[in-house]
């Protein structure tokens, strides 16, 4: 189907205003399809003229427009002309709509636990279509008012108030001005823990199955919510804009969280987090979804290539207001460990771009959607607050909220009234920033005579940029100087003369976006000073640590050696996760050569084993434990009932990891892992499943999951990612190797029986990312040099190979 263009999208906006939708959807039945049934009432500048509605159905019954039954012969590719419009225009369109097993549009999930079906919409971004006929752009902002038919024991939650006006039938208020990317129906047996807070309904929903694992959380759940709600009001200086607030776990969800006005859909993931940081990052997300009430759904991208802002803006926000009102203190930590290092990943691929993205079509700016957007963009909105400080931040975002009040609005609008709160001109720091692709490395350089700096500079690679930051001195004084970086040299004639330190970090308190590598006197000192650093620089430092790694700059066993030493002695317990996990997927699997895996999963696990004999029950040390441990007989041993390390009990996720890590080694059968579902059906138990099948080392199992992956089209995509991810293990090059050549093969015609989420998380997990090799490289690039491959198959294929490339020459290394 063809993409909407910019110009389609202004040529429509500036012919049309649209008053309101009226859609009434028949949810009652049980198979393939759906009737919906969509009334538009909408105005046109120019009486007479042409357009286009959006109408993604399985069949097309009937169309009217002002009381005339219309030709539908030309509607195709999801459009529907619309010709001789009136001034004022009602358009009603009557069509069947399929059911998603996919997560694009209705989707439709039976839950296996007790028989019962759970429906939720995903419209993002041009998914709308699939579920009403609507003129679909973030622009043409209408209030809503949705009814619904379903079987009477259902409950019906929307972007607006539902009530049950009869058994079965539900009628949502009408909802403020939205975009119809924004538009959500949650259908189904829902079980429902509804709460109040500063005059607004608060309510918490799951499948019924789930509720005993959620009820322990609500109250947690629910302080979380009504403190962001409080801090982003008088951040904001705007009270919550709509009605009432729901947070639905939903099963079989593609992305994380998903936020509409009073009504965010979330990944069954969150419901029943086992550790303290995974709570953390709930909240963290809880935090996210609450923002883009204010972020985008008050306020409305009035193009795609602008929806990088609000998404930016509510990942820096979530992880700040975390911080600074709930128990969770620290997101800063965690984001600086965590996902800012995927953003320096990803901004060194092939498909790099700048955070603020362009594109003339949806997918293509869709395409460009990633952890550049996410997590670049709020490490730049780090570093824009270092520039503006917190006044100029809160009265900017004011007067931006102020004046954009349920409009829509652009990032030149924001930076404007950033601009007018600090009384400076932002546009070239935001070009510099916002416009430019790639990372920059930040280097010192220092000389040293007599105990003292004589010289002390700070070297930039290109494309150079203005960083406001921190530089730390750490030997018998500590000092922390604030400094511009500029250019391709820049002096720090303020750290002339001082004691020469022992360790000198650029960066401190990690506030601006870059690379960061150690003179050599401070690199000798990182192990000893490490632990000494407070969190937010451990965080950062074992950051650029692994980035040298993967660049190449920095041996894969020196990077082992300090995560011994941090197995020892981090107390943080997020810091702790986020390595130990980087350490496993990136280091020891991928980036330390084969031949050193042995010994060095040896060594992690026995400073695991001290530290777990002398610290207790860290849930994050038992699964890196357990991961680590490479004797069926001990695994076994503990699945049957013998002590775990740490003295921890074995609940239903530490079960099933253990079975994991067995059918990596071949130490589980399919009649165990079928018995274990039976036995244990928890909130991922089929998940874990998939993934213990396409593990074991098992010809025949691995050539029956290799087919359902390439070629089941009634798999569900969570079925699917479970299977490719289990699929490769560096413990099975050999039995796999074979499969190398045919994934290069076989991936097009895969690919295109699946959506573009799913695809690319499928290649997150299928691309052959253990066969460090130059055949792959040669496969990889022979796909790319040969192919007509859709722009994110190809994507995604170019940015795996890269990062394969990046492990081929890092082992060159040592």
């Amino acid at each position: 189907m063809p993409s909407l263009t910019r110009a389609e999208a202004q040529r429509r906006s500036s012919l049309l205003t649209v008053h309101s939708y009226d859609v009434d959807l028949d949810l009652s039945g049980d198979g393939e399809v759906y009737r919906s049934v969509t009334t538009v009432h909408f105005a046109a500048a120019e009486p007479g003229s042409r357009t286009f509605l959006d109408v993604k159905a399985r069949d097309l019954h009937s169309v009217r427009l002002n009381g005339r039954e219309l030709d539908h012969t030309g509607w195709a590719d999801g459009r529907l002309p619309l010709t001789g419009l009136a001034a004022d225009n009602r358009l009603e369109v009557v069509a069947d709509m399929r059911y998603s097993r996919e997560g694009e549009g209705l989707h439709r999930y039976t839950d296996p636990a007790d028989g019962l079906t759970y429906l939720y919409a995903f419209v993002y971004a041009d998914h709308a279509p699939r579920v009403f006929a609507c003129f679909d752009q973030p622009d043409l902002k209408a209030p809503y008012r949705f009814t619904v038919t379903t079987p009477a024991d259902w409950t019906v939650l929307g972007t607006s108030p539902a009530t049950q006006i009869a058994p079965g039938r539900w009628r949502l208020a009408e909802s403020a001005p939205q975009a119809t990317y924004l538009t959500t129906i949650v259908a189904g047996p829902y079980r429902s823990f509804t709460t109040e807070h500063d005059g607004i309904p608060l309510g918490v929903h799951c499948r019924a199955s789930l509720a005993g694992k959620l009820a322990p959380h609500t109250t947690e759940i629910f302080d979380v919510t009504a403190r962001c709600l409080d801090e982003y009001r008088d951040t904001f200086g705007a009270r919550y804009p709509f009605d009432a607030f729901h947070q639905v776990f939903v099963p079989e969800f593609s992305v994380l969280s998903l936020d509409h006005p009073g009504c965010v859909l979330l990944r069954e993931l969150y419901l029943d987090p086992a550790t303290e940081s995974e709570r953390e990052t709930r909240a963290v997300v809880l935090a996210h979804g609450i923002s883009l009430m204010w972020l985008a759904a008050l306020v409305t991208h009035r193009w795609w290539d602008e929806f990088w802002l609000s998404q930016a803006f509510a990942d820096y926000m979530a992880h700040r207001v975390t911080a600074k009102v709930t128990r969770f203190s620290g997101p800063p930590v965690t984001f600086s460990v965590r996902r800012k290092a995927q953003a320096y990943v990803a901004d060194q691929r092939p498909s790099t771009h700048p955070v603020g993205v362009e594109g003339d079509d949806v997918q293509s700016v869709l395409l460009e959607m990633d952890r550049i957007t996410y997590f670049k963009g709020h490490s730049v909105l780090r570093q824009l607050v270092a520039r503006v400080g917190e006044d100029g931040l809160r009265e900017g975002l004011r007067i931006y909220f102020t004046r954009h009040r349920y409009g829509t609005a652009t990032y030149d609008d924001f930076l404007e009234a950033l601009a007018e709160a600090i009384g400076e001109d932002l546009s070239g720091w935001g070009r510099e920033w916002f416009g430019r692709a790639g990372v920059n490395t930040l280097e010192p350089e220092l000389e040293i005579a007599g105990g003292r700096i004589v010289s002390a500079a700070v070297r930039q690679s290109e494309p150079s940029r203005t960083h406001t930051l921190n530089v730390g001195l750490y030997g018998d004084t500590i000092k922390v100087e604030r400094m511009t970086v500029r250019g391709g040299r820049t002096e720090m004639t303020g750290l002339v003369g001082a004691p020469a330190p022992d360790l000198l970090v650029v960066n401190d308190g990690d506030h601006t976006y870059a690379k960061i590598r150690f003179d050599p006197r401070s690199r000798a000192a990182l192990p000893s000073w490490l632990p000494r650093l407070s969190a937010q620089n451990r965080a950062m430092i074992w950051c650029a640590v692994l980035l040298a790694v993967q660049d190449g700059e920095f041996p894969a066993p020196a990077y082992l050696s300090m995560v011994g030493d941090l197995v020892r002695a981090e107390p943080e317990p997020t810091i702790l996760a986020e390595v130990l996990e980087q350490t496993r997927n990136d280091v020891l699997d991928r980036f330390l050569t084969p031949s050193r895996r042995p010994a060095a999963m040896a060594g992690l696990a026995a400073a695991l084993d001290e530290r777990l004999a002398s610290a207790g029950t860290a849930i994050s040390l038992v699964r890196a434990r357990i991961d680590a441990e490479q004797d069926t007989a001990t695994l076994r041993g503990w699945l049957d009932g013998d002590k775990l390390p740490g003295a921890v009990g074995l609940d239903d996720d530490l079960g099933w990891r253990l079975r994991y890590r067995l059918a990596v080694l071949g130490g589980l059968s399919a009649a165990e892992i079928a018995d274990a579902v039976l036995v244990n059906p928890g909130l991922d138990a089929d998940q874990w499943a998939a993934k213990c099948r396409a593990a074991r080392p098992d010809p025949v199992t691995k050539a029956e999951v290799w087919r359902t992956i390439m070629t089941d089209p009634e798999i569900s995509s969570y079925q699917l990612w479970a299977l490719a991810e289990g699929f490769w293990q560096p413990e099975q090059n050999d039995l796999t190797d074979g499969y190398v050549d045919r994934f290069f093969a076989e991936i097009p015609a895969a690919a295109a029986r699946r959506g573009d989420l799913v695809t690319e998380l499928l290649l997150r997990f299928l691309y052959p990312r253990y066969a460090a090799q130059p055949r792959t490289l040669l496969l990889a690039q022979h796909l790319l040099g040969g192919s007509e491959l859709p722009p994110p198959l190809r994507r995604a294929v170019a940015d795996h190979t890269d990062d394969l490339r990046r492990v081929v020459r890092a082992r060159q290394l040592g």
